[in-house]
């Protein structure tokens, strides 16, 4: 099975390659706008280095395609948040150019990283299914992309019957390889990460919506393996035990929940966001307030999925990467070079929270 991965080097990119190299009948293919050394999970397979958002992306993607069995559209850009332009470009604009170059190429299985965010406002004590209602959280630009993406998905499906479609729509994604670019994409340079080796955080925001769900890298990547393996369709939610919430997170790192209303929350982001201390506006705060809970049956049932690691222990070892300043330094994505934006390094040389592209 010849299979190309867009957005290869990143997060959800990087476990996808290290689960398939067990796959000896899996033939991966990556894609990323900076490509990676020839090293780790990415060595010893082709390449390709596209920029999904730029005007040349369609042709250049159509002739990579050729011959795939399978596309997998991970490319996703967090930051930088002050230029908007830039996240549309490559978020909806990129996916639309990746879908067309699917098509054209003739590729049977398109799967696509949706996420969490796509979601209308929900419940946060009930877990809702993949039928919940699909409009996104408004104020947060993250969550409209991800929304306008599944629109084109709904049409290409309709339009073209004999493609099979999939989602994965995740919680959010936690390993250890990723904390420093977690912590670049969503604290920026002030984060004292060091302090954090004690796994200790003294004092944490406690609101009744702050109830969210997170799942490891690897049991994605074996999610993502699943669909490509099975004759399946549609949207499949991924998320692991138990919901993070503050009294749970509290307990875990012996902190003090602090009661803090919603606008006070997002109040703070803003003005940060605004004065560039941090790299995360507003909408960020409001969708971690109104994404639903996400029920994981179908994903249990149609593909046998169940997460091997609890989402307590992924977040343990994110904290654990985060403290480490861990990373994979043959990917321009997972660097944890000092000098990248979002660390301290870069903002010495004026790169300020937010701005500058990481990727």
């Amino acid at each position: 099975m010849r299979v190309v991965i867009v957005g290869a080097t990143g997060n959800a990119g990087t476990a996808l390659l290290r689960r398939l190299r067990a796959e000896p009948d899996v033939e991966a293919i990556g894609i990323a706008r900076r490509t990676p050394e020839d090293s780790g999970p990415y060595a010893d397979m082709e390449w390709h280095p596209v920029d999904v958002g730029h005007q040349d992306a369609l042709d250049r993607l159509v002739q990579i395609f050729q011959g795939a069995d399978a596309v997998v559209n991970l490319a996703w850009q967090i930051q930088p948040s002050h230029d908007a332009r830039r996240l549309y470009q490559t978020n909806v604009l990129g996916s639309r150019t990746v879908f067309r170059a699917a098509l054209r190429a003739g590729v049977a299985t398109l799967v696509h990283a949706s996420s969490v965010g796509v979601y209308s406002p929900g419940p946060k004590w009930a877990f809702v299914t993949e039928g919940w209602l699909r409009n996104g959280v408004p104020e947060s630009s993250y969550s409209r992309h991800k929304a306008l993406v599944e629109r084109m998905l709904d049409e290409i499906e309709s339009d073209h019957p004999t493609l099979r479609v999939v989602r994965l729509r995740p919680g959010l994604i936690f390993q250890r390889d990723a904390g420093t670019e977690i912590g670049r994409y969503f604290a920026g340079p002030l984060l004292p990460a060091r302090l954090l080796r004690f796994g200790w955080i003294p004092a944490l925001p406690a609101h009744p919506g702050l109830r969210m769900q997170a799942v490891h890298a690897d049991d994605v990547a074996d999610a993502y393996l699943r669909v490509l393996r099975a004759d399946v369709h549609g949207a499949f939610n991924i998320a692991a035990g138990p919901v993070l919430d503050p009294l749970t997170l509290a307990r875990t790192f012996r902190g003090l929940p602090v009661p803090v209303p919603g606008f006070a929350l997002e109040g703070a982001a803003a003005l940060s966001w605004r004065l560039r201390l941090q790299p995360v506006d507003r909408g960020w705060v409001r969708l971690a307030l109104k994404a639903p809970l996400m029920s994981c049956d179908r994903a249990a049932g149609e593909l046998g999925w169940r997460p091997a690691t609890d989402a307590l222990d992924a977040l343990r070892e994110l904290v654990t990467g985060l403290a480490e300043r861990a990373g994979r330094p043959e990917s321009p994505a997972l660097n944890p070079v000092a000098s990248q934006p979002g660390r301290f390094g870069g903002l010495l040389r004026g790169r300020l929270p937010g701005t500058g592209d990481p990727y």
